[in-house]
């Protein structure tokens, strides 16, 4: 058994940020790091537009107090205020630590960190690398954290949370080149492991985004929060559904339909281009609907929109956003200072996750923690998002609860024995799950119930809801999790076998994908990013609360929490 003081399962940011704070503060701990990729290579490294922050370096009348505001308005009210002041206070100090740290930002003429416009913000707040920011970020942390003896495990897979009794006591991981299993115990254990994009057929996140830290977690016991908000990005480059940046936007591009009119002007006369990511969403959805879509040959009535940069000029398109020109190139053929590009929304990020305090520590109902837990980043929900993800506080968050985590975890491992752990029962029960699989003697790919399960979640539990439709996609996963039991797999050997990999993620997603499901289900409103046809309203009286879903073999069990309110009052969310 591999002994460490924390262990964190997660190379992206919000992990390598906890690492490298830990490891600061008490240099010695030992810290082990996990990731199923080699961590720059987490899907922290594709976030592109920026990480907003009060530097007022463009705006100078900008406050913390209005990034804020913006944040809880984006959010549909459903964000924790408390959690969103902290985020907002501590952002200017979170962008000039990582600029100490050494991260390139992109700069102003007289050399201070440029600013940009974004989404929903009032003013701009959006510090960036060009259209690279997560890659400037991520690459800076992990040279960072491995300066200061972090130990990395790369390419390694977390099978298992070990919970015993309610309490953290380690994980069980597969090293995926060797094939061989490890139990590590650890005082801490946190869980920063990204989003579950690969639910949806049509999503920007990576092939490793499959939920397995809130799949470990809803397995153990541990209730998942707020599941049923889903952010579906206005501009996925069809049809890949690569993410084409918000900043974008920000730099002034348009939205037009098959008509050539600006058709934000109808949903967010205020905001028009850069209004929050839901609203663009639906009014996205709706204008195909109501067939102002276009087709690839120009002609109206088809699946997508144009995103359209021309009046931008070549200079500013190649020095201010050329990742974004390279994507629509390299995939499409296009060249975006001379055509628009064709778009439509992508499944992106999800504002649920493993509920949280804003110490990072892991939520075990409405009131109560789990002991030896943490989570931060996409994986956990503290809520700073509530029912809508304003662009560039994704980015914030996991620097900033990242930080935070770290912080609180070097102050708590402290006051923690090492755990008594016996490794065997779980070695045990790893090696019989793995043999299961190999064993199979079933007739289904796993490609097959894959794209199944994909397609049924964008059908049923996409930008527009329904109860009938939800319904359906309960149905239909289901029947999928029955057939889930009856793949088979053709590679039988321990050396790289991905498509071992490929099968246990396959039950992470099933088990996201249903508790989004009935969290979804039981929300009859309208909020954020969750928006149901048949209940068009938002509804504070009733549905002014988190939702906390419990998984079992059985079923999901739904309950509520509150919302800690106290700076701003809800009111109707116009833009």
């Amino acid at each position: 058994m591999i002994n460490h003081d924390v262990i964190i399962v997660g190379g992206g940011i919000a992990g390598s940020r906890a690492a490298l704070e830990i490891a600061r503060t008490c240099p010695d701990l030992s810290i082990g790091l996990v990731a199923k990729t080699h961590p720059i290579r987490s899907h922290s490294v594709a976030a592109q537009g920026g990480m907003a922050a009060t530097l007022q370096n463009v705006d100078a009348n900008d406050t913390w107090e209005a990034h804020a505001f913006d944040t809880v308005k984006g959010s549909d009210y459903l964000a924790d205020q408390d959690a969103v002041a902290i985020l907002t206070q501590e952002a200017p100090g979170a962008v000039i630590d990582l600029e100490h740290m050494g991260v390139l930002f992109s700069r102003l003429e007289d050399g201070r960190i440029a600013q940009r416009a974004f989404g929903g913000h009032s003013h701009n707040r959006a510090c960036y690398a060009a259209d690279k920011t997560g890659h400037a970020i991520l690459h800076e942390l992990i040279v960072n954290l491995i300066t200061c003896g972090v130990t990395v495990y790369d390419e390694w897979y977390v099978m298992r949370l070990i919970l015993e009794e309610g309490d953290a006591k380690g994980v069980v991981m597969l090293h995926i080149e060797e094939g061989r299993l490890e139990v590590v115990g650890a005082k801490v254990v946190m869980l920063a492991t990204g989003g579950y994009g690969r639910v949806f057929n049509t999503t920007s996140n990576d092939y490793a985004s499959t939920g397995d830290g809130l799949a470990m977690a809803a397995r153990a016991g541990v209730p998942l929060q707020d599941m049923e908000f889903v952010q579906f990005h206005p501009t996925g480059l069809y049809p890949v559904g690569v993410l084409i940046s918000e900043a974008v936007r920000g730099e002034g591009a348009y939205l037009i339909n098959s008509e050539g009119d600006r058709f934000m002007a109808t949903y967010a006369p205020s905001r028009m281009e850069l209004a929050p990511r839901d609203i663009t969403s639906r009014a996205i959805g709706s204008e195909i609907r109501a067939g102002r879509g276009i087709n690839s040959d120009g002609s109206a009535g088809g699946p997508f929109i144009y995103l359209d940069l021309r009046h931008m000029g070549r200079d500013n398109i190649m020095s201010r956003i050329p990742f974004c020109w390279e994507e629509a190139h390299r995939l499409l053929g296009i060249d975006a200072v001379n055509e628009p590009m064709p778009v439509r929304p992508t499944a992106h990020y999800s504002m649920g996750g493993i509920p949280t305090n804003t110490d990072g520590q892991v939520r075990s109902g409405p009131e109560g923690l789990v002991p030896g837990l943490f989570s931060a980043g996409e994986t956990a929900c503290v809520s700073v998002h509530g029912a809508n993800r304003l662009g560039s506080n994704s980015l914030l968050e996991c620097v900033v609860y990242g930080r935070r985590t770290g912080a609180e975890i070097a102050r708590y491992v402290r006051d923690r024995k090492a755990p008594d752990l016996d490794p065997a029962p779980y070695l045990a029960q790893a090696q019989g799950t793995i043999q299961e699989l190999l064993e199979k003697p079933g007739d289904r790919r796993i490609a097959s119930v894959r794209q199944a399960l994909q397609d049924c979640m964008t059908e049923h539990c996409g930008v527009f809801r329904t109860e009938a439709l939800i319904q359906e996609g309960l149905t239909q996963l289901q029947a999928l999790k029955q057939q889930a039991r009856d793949i088979y797999l053709d590679d039988k050997g321990s050396c790289w076998n991905t498509e071992l990999i490929e099968a246990l993620e396959l039950q992470n997603l099933l088990i996201v994908g249903e508790m989004i499901l009935y969290s979804a289900l039981q929300r009859q409103e309208s909020r954020g990013a969750h928006f149901r046809e048949d209940f068009p309203q938002r509804n504070d009286d009733r549905y002014l609360h988190h939702t906390l879903s419990f998984y079992s073999p059985a079923g999901v069990d739904i309950s509520p929490r509150s919302v800690n309110l106290g700076l701003f009052e809800p009111k109707e969310r116009k833009y």
